[in-house]
């Protein structure tokens, strides 16, 4: 069975994958990650990992990890393996690779043009042309970042949970703040998504997955369809692409 892994900012996402598609999911919180969390459960029964990141340390960590749990040297996207999608950025290599990962497994799944949207600790917004194109994109605070500053850079304002606010037009000062964040962000989706439409094809699907998916999509009327597990989708998609490497498999007795 393949491991694909999402390693975030705020979460790892781990998805166990067979015949190409996701069997099980589970997040551990990317700073409270530990090797005898992860053992206990993904067992014994992994084939190969395919990882992506944008946590560097988070990364040597895991594939650690996983050489001493699997004794297989794990598939990092970006390196091991290329996302085949024609990168139309500036300089191609400052996009995040998840970007990449989101952008090609929507394309494939849900057809062109799109935008991907991910409501994550940031919150992206990745556009792909009619011909598979990645054109680029938006990013954006996070629901939670957004909150936490609100907190952070004010003297009176004060720290609260990210939720549904009671009422459009709050009451007091934390549902106030949830209303901004809300359906602040809400409408921000709705106005870009339009916006978007309008550059690449009044018929672009917009797919959004990320965290907060849930909650934010309650307030969008643009969204066509949530994917919870595009990225771990994507990624195991993207395995078969992995490059030769005589050394994935290793010998335990030698990972120290």
């Amino acid at each position: 069975m393949l491991l694909a892994v999402d390693i975030g900012n705020t979460n790892t996402t781990f998805g166990l994958a067979k015949n190409g598609r996701i069997v099980r999911a589970f997040n551990i919180r990317t700073n409270t990650y530990t090797s005898k969390g992860l053992k206990a459960k993904i067992g014994s029964f992994i084939s190969d990992t395919v990882i992506c990141s944008v946590v560097p340390e988070a990364t040597r960590k895991l594939k650690q990890d996983l050489l001493a749990l699997t004794g297989r040297k794990p598939y990092i996207i970006g390196k091991d393996i290329k996302v085949p999608i024609k990168n139309l950025y500036r300089k191609p290599k400052q996009v995040g690779q998840d970007r990449l990962v989101n952008a090609y497994a929507a394309a494939n799944l849900y057809g062109v043009p799109l935008i991907a949207i991910d409501f994550g600790t940031a919150v992206t917004f990745d556009i792909i042309s009619a011909k598979k194109e990645y054109l680029g994109g938006m990013i954006l605070p996070g629901l939670k970042i957004s909150l936490e500053a609100l907190n952070q850079r004010t003297a009176l304002l004060p720290k609260i949970k990210l939720e549904e606010p009671e009422s459009f037009i709050g009451k007091d000062t934390k549902n106030s703040m949830l209303s901004g964040i809300v359906y602040g962000f809400g409408s921000l989706t709705d106005e870009l998504i339009t916006r978007i439409r309008k550059v690449i094809g009044r018929n672009a699907i917009a797919i959004a997955t990320g965290g907060n998916t849930e909650l934010i999509s309650k307030y969008c009327q643009k969204i066509n369809k949530i994917d919870r597990d595009l990225t771990l989708k994507g990624l195991s998609m993207l395995y078969p692409f992995k490059r030769s490497n005589s050394s994935s498999k290793l010998n335990l007795s030698s990972v120290k």
